[in-house]
Order: C-alpha cells, then sequence, then structure tokens
C-alpha cells in the first residue's frame, strides 16, 4: 500500500495556479471517459515504449458512459518525444512524501518541509555514484529510514511502499525501484545526524505542546508527573556494532546480540517523549560499565541537550538505578523537580521528627555533595499480604501540607529496604 499522498503541495509547479488545480486539490480524482482515452505515439500499444495515455478530448460525460476514475500521482510538466509518447519531467524521488505522518512532523517541527529543509544541509560520507546516485535522493533516503520504524518489512518492501505509483509513471528517465544494496549505500552516506536533528525539532515541539495546554491527568499536587528510565534495543550483530554498542547482561560481551542504550524522559500522562538519549550498553564497547554507570552518564548529556525539559512545573519520577548526588543536585539547579526510588544500600540519615503525613526530613550524601531530602516510606499489598518489604522515596518537595505523602505518584518494584 503506498503511503504518499497524492499531489506533494510543495512540488507543484510555479505555474500551477490555474482553477483546474485547486479543483484537483479539492476533489483527488479524475473522471475521464474511456472513449475519450488515446494512445499518443505513432507507434501503437504492445510495441514498447514508455508512454501514458492521454485525454483526446473533454466530451461531456453522460449516464451510462464507461467512466475510468483515476487519482492523481504526480503533477509535472510534459516531456512530448518526437513519436507523441508522453512522459514526466523530474524524478519520482521529489515526489515521495510520508502523509499525514509527514503532516504532523511539520506541523511539530513548526517548519514546512521539514525533512526537505534538514535534507538541503546534509554532506554525504563516502561516495554514492552512477546509477546508485541516480536512484535516490537525501530526502527520500531520510523518507525510508522513517517509514521503516514503521513497517516490519525489508528494504525493497519499504521503498515500494513509499514509491508507490510514482515507480509507475513513465518518467522521462527510466526509473525502477532502488535495490535493497542501493537504499542501504544511500543510508549509511546519509548518516544518523539528519534523523538525530529531525528528532530534536519534534521532542521540542512535543514538549512546547504539553507546556502549551493542560495534558495532566497523573499529577502531583500542582506538578505535572514526568518519569526517566532506560531501555535497551538490540541491533543486528555485526562486528561494528559489537565494538560500537557491546552488550548488557554478560560480563564477557556474550550476548547473543549487541544492544543500545536509551534513555526516554517521558510524560506520564501522554506517555509522550520529551527528550530521548542513546549510547552504547552496559559490558559496552572495550569497557566493563555496569548499567547503573551507563543510565547515569545518559543522564549527564540529557541535562545537557535537553535542559529545556526540566522546568519548575515538572516532578521527575525515577526508578531504584541510583544515579547519585551530584546528579541529583544538577537536576535540582535547574528549578525541576524529583520523585525517586532507593536501594536499602543509599544511607538515609533523618534529620529531626516524622512530619504529620509520616514521611521525614533526611540527608543524603554522595560525591563530596550533601542534599537534604524528604522521605516517604510505603509497603506493597499483594494477594491481601504486606510484602516483606519496606519501600522508600526521597524527594526534593519538603511541604508536606502541599505535597503530603499520599498524593506523589509511587514507583513499582522493590527497594531491598526492610522496616527497622
Amino acid at each position: 500500500m503506498p503511503v504518499c499522498p497524492a499531489v506533494p503541495c510543495d512540488v507543484v509547479p510555479a505555474a500551477a495556479g490555474e482553477a483546474g488545480l485547486g479543483l484537483l486539490g479539492q476533489a483527488e480524482m479524475v473522471a475521464v471517459r474511456v472513449a475519450d482515452l488515446a494512445w499518443p505515439a505513432r507507434r501503437g500499444p504492445g510495441t514498447g515504449g514508455r508512454t501514458a495515455l492521454t485525454a483526446a478530448g473533454a466530451g461531456k460525460i453522460r449516464a451510462g458512459d464507461l467512466v475510468v476514475f483515476c487519482k492523481p500521482v504526480a503533477i509535472v510538466p510534459a516531456v512530448v518525444r518526437r513519436d507523441g509518447r508522453v512522459q514526466a519531467a523530474g524524478h519520482p524521488a521529489d515526489h515521495a512524501r510520508l502523509g499525514v505522518a509527514e503532516e504532523r512532523l511539520d506541523a511539530l517541527a513548526g517548519i514546512p518541509d521539514v525533512i526537505g529543509q534538514i535534507a538541503r544541509a546534509v554532506e554525504l560520507n563516502g561516495k554514492v555514484k552512477g546509477k546508485t546516485r541516480r536512484a535516490m535522493t537525501i530526502p527520500l533516503a531520510i523518507r525510508l529510514v522513517l517509514l521503516m520504524t514503521l513497517m516490519a518489512s525489508d528494504y525493497a518492501e519499504v521503498m515500494t511502499a513509499l514509491l508507490g505509483d510514482l515507480a509507475a509513471v513513465p518518467w522521462q528517465r527510466p526509473y525502477r525501484v532502488p535495490a535493497a544494496t542501493v537504499a542501504s549505500a544511500w543510508r549509511e552516506a546519509v548518516g544518523p545526524v539528519p534523523l538525530e536533528k529531525l528528532r530534536d525539532l519534534v521532542l521540542a515541539g512535543i514538549d512546547a505542546e504539553h507546556q502549551a495546554r493542560d495534558y495532566r491527568a497523573v499529577i502531583a499536587g500542582n506538578l505535572d508527573t514526568c518519569s526517566i528510565d532506560g531501555s535497551l534495543t538490540r541491533v543486528p550483530d555485526t562486528p561494528a556494532n559489537r565494538k560500537a554498542y557491546g552488550s548488557a547482561g554478560t560480563a564477557d560481551d556474550s550476548s547473543p546480540c549487541p544492544q543500545i542504550r536509551e534513555l526516554r524522559c517521558s510524560h506520564a500522562s501522554t506517555r509522550a517523549a520529551l527528550a530521548v538519549v542513546t549510547g552504547p550498553s552496559g559490558a559496552a564497547a572495550g569497557g566493563s560499565r555496569e548499567k547503573g554507570e551507563a543510565e547515569q552518564v545518559l543522564l549527564d548529556k540529557t541535562l545537557t541537550d535537553y535542559p529545556h525539559v526540566f522546568t519548575a512545573g515538572r516532578l521527575w519520577v525515577m526508578d531504584r538505578n541510583f544515579r547519585g548526588v551530584p546528579r541529583i543536585e544538577r537536576m535540582l539547579a535547574t528549578g525541576t523537580h524529583v520523585l525517586i526510588r532507593v536501594k536499602s544500600d543509599i544511607p538515609l540519615r533523618r534529620a529531626g521528627d516524622f512530619l504529620p503525613d509520616g514521611s521525614y526530613l533526611a540527608s543524603i550524601s554522595g560525591g563530596g555533595v550533601t542534599l537534604t531530602v524528604r522521605v516517604i516510606e510505603y509497603t506493597v499489598t499483594v494477594a491481601g499480604a504486606d510484602a516483606p518489604e519496606l519501600f522508600a522515596l526521597i524527594t526534593d518537595l519538603d511541604d508536606h501540607d502541599a505535597y503530603p505523602a499520599g498524593v506523589p505518584p509511587a514507583t513499582g518494584g522493590g527497594s531491598g529496604r526492610r522496616p527497622a
């Protein structure tokens, strides 16, 4: 099923201000009497040659007439050969689009034809030349990668869906859907940078939407609740991927597949991603880093690359993979707030009596930094019985009246803390 729109508005020729084109954009369908169709070339049908049928007349359609209904594929200047063949000028890649999905990307980025704008600044890595160079363009390669994330198919099927009926148009230069080797060469030549630019523009648009509109369903007092957590994505087991990403779960990097580690900042109410950073997984790339350290490094990168998401109106919920006191201090310095589940081996030194809601203030130290936090302890009931663990959260929100212990959303799983 082709995914490109019938007529991308940004590739219609400048002289297309005619009334007919306006009607075409509204109806998106053309009806032509079969009797009006003609073979334009001097050589008859079946004798070869690439051409389109033409409408020889403009007879009025009457009830009972045989009519062919056509959906426009491309609007381009005509190329008329000496023998009468009618072909299309240009390149099919200039007309391939992602339909509604691309319209949404443009809206989020706030840039018309954002993929085209990004593509203009791309310098190809390595060389794509000859037939490979003519088969694709940088915007088409970017759209191919995007569509691959939505289709569980190989290069050929994704490319066929992206080009759709554009490949069947009789172009001035003969055109075939690029083979997998061509698509792979272009993907490598384009590299990850343009996709990363597009990702950041879209994430910024999503973040702006969430700040401008009231999406809050999961809240803590007057704060919008968000979450930070890591995950692993398997990649093909190639030497290059092993070297770049390594793997987690084994000390000797013997996992079946290397993995990319991702740290995602998400909006709890809508589950929308506000920021995403990636890096090698645990026992990765010639090192012996553990999962915790890897996620800590990615949090540093997040604070550097996406400082705008850490606002004073947000509470960030994090699991027990403790990021360390200096990183918490760095987060709090942005004005944002945190709610973190801690493990039993994280010392919390109580500073004062229990507050009316059962929470208490405590100090937490590490890396030469000491912070005062509020501790909220709770238990979990499973099948009518209390689990034999005491769970603990720490937060910078020290106002127990505004943020009572029963309000902040708790994270799941065991902390390993036991009742004193």
